[in-house]
């Protein structure tokens, strides 16, 4: 038996080597090889006899068992002959991209993503207007981005869901701080990509339909009042310190939820009062250094943050101090959680408190101030900068209408 064994094994090793082009050219057609991470059959014998073997589960990314039972009925010669016949079928199934776990209906669903985007491309590269093709290789390129911002990035092409395109409909509205006609642009882009991946099959349904476009003569997002910035701060200064610092970090230097979330310890300079954005993760692709208030660095004190190495980032689980990194998506999230329990209306959002620090940091020291603070060309167009012009100082003395005081 052992003989037998070795022999299907070589059988199936030069299976592998033959229908590795095979298997490549037939990725898009639904086979799902990418997925490898199995073992092969194994024939067991007792009072039972069976062939069993590991493959791994796509939607738990674990590895499951599979069973084949040989009849007890039958003579052993008999049984060994069925267990080679299985042992030989499920090997050259296994090295062709089968999975068992997974049924022909969803084996397009677990095409990687990645993959998906490439073919997308090779159809861009085949439109007639040079304008299209670099504009969508170009949206491409930021919904990589989106992707490889998040905590737990897609892997599959069916977490092209609704949730998934939402989220980076927020991410373009809000983290890259576009427009309603902007971010509606992307939506119709996303929807023509969703619908590429319905005519391949790769998902049931475009989740793009649920999403609705956004009215442009209209401003989603509003400020916060004096009044409900102090509400804030006292009720965070009661329940959630950490997220009081995520706040008056955006309130106060006007850093983005991308960038903060990459922001690590070492980033920060308590001798020059300043924060340093890099180059590698800042919207326009520039190093800056934005000016750190005094209120900020008390609390940054106060949660022991300096205590921490400096290869850690600012903000990781719970926003704490943590050698991983949050997604930027936890911003928006954790600003929903308070959002319910002050009762505020969904106009308000994460992204308000800085819209907020602009207002009230321009009315206390002049808009040149803000608009260096936040790497503007002003404050009404925020998606155009300006060559940095150095920390103003007057941001370190600057106290607004958010506060932290640690007798609340």
């Amino acid at each position: 038996m052992d003989i037998c064994r070795t022999n299907i094994f070589r059988s199936a090793e030069k299976c592998a080597i033959k229908d590795v082009k095979k298997i490549c050219a037939n990725f898009l057609s639904g086979n799902v090889s990418e997925l490898v991470g199995y073992t092969y059959p194994k024939l067991h014998k007792g009072k039972e006899w069976y062939v069993d073997f590991y493959a791994r589960d796509p939607a738990t990314n674990k590895m499951r068992r599979k069973k084949y039972w040989i009849g007890s009925e039958l003579r052993v010669s008999e049984r060994v002959r069925r267990a080679t016949e299985i042992i030989n079928v499920i090997s050259k199934q296994l090295v062709q991209g089968w999975n068992p776990w997974v049924t022909t209906d969803q084996s397009r669903g677990y095409v990687l993503f990645e993959n998906c985007l490439n073919r997308y491309l090779e159809h861009v590269d085949r439109m007639d207007r040079k304008k299209t093709r670099q504009s969508y290789h170009s949206r491409v390129n930021i919904l990589r981005e989106f992707i490889s911002s998040q905590t737990i990035p897609i892997k599959y092409a069916y977490q092209f869901d609704v949730g998934f395109c939402t989220d980076f409909m927020d991410w373009i509205f809000l983290d890259r701080e576009s427009s309603p006609r902007t971010r509606n642009n992307y939506r119709g882009w996303l929807y023509g990509l969703a619908a590429f991946l319905v005519e391949r099959k790769h998902i049931n349904a475009n989740p793009v339909e649920h999403i609705k476009i956004m009215p442009e003569h209209e401003k989603f997002r509003k400020d916060l009042t004096p009044e409900m910035l102090k509400e804030m701060s006292h009720y965070l200064c009661r329940n959630d310190k950490p997220f009081l610092l995520a706040c008056l970090m955006q309130y106060y230097t006007l850093i983005r939820p991308g960038e903060l979330s990459h922001l690590k310890i070492g980033d920060i300079s308590l001798k020059k009062q300043t924060v340093f954005v890099s180059h590698e993760f800042s919207k326009n692709h520039k190093d800056a250094e934005v000016g750190l208030n005094k209120i900020v660095i008390k609390l940054m004190l106060d949660l022991e943050v300096f205590k921490q190495p400096d290869s850690y980032y600012l903000f990781g689980a719970n926003f704490r101090p943590n050698e991983e990194r949050i997604g930027s998506d936890q911003f928006n999230k954790r600003w929903k959680i308070m959002r319910r329990a002050l009762k505020w209306n969904d106009c308000y959002q994460f992204y308000s408190l800085k819209d907020s620090g602009i207002r009230d940091l321009a009315n206390a020291q002049g808009v040149v101030v803000a608009r260096d603070q936040a790497r503007h060309s002003d404050i009404t167009t925020t998606n155009k900068y300006i060559q940095k012009h150095g920390v103003q100082q007057v941001t370190f003395g600057f106290e607004g209408n958010l506060t932290y005081d640690d007798e609340e």
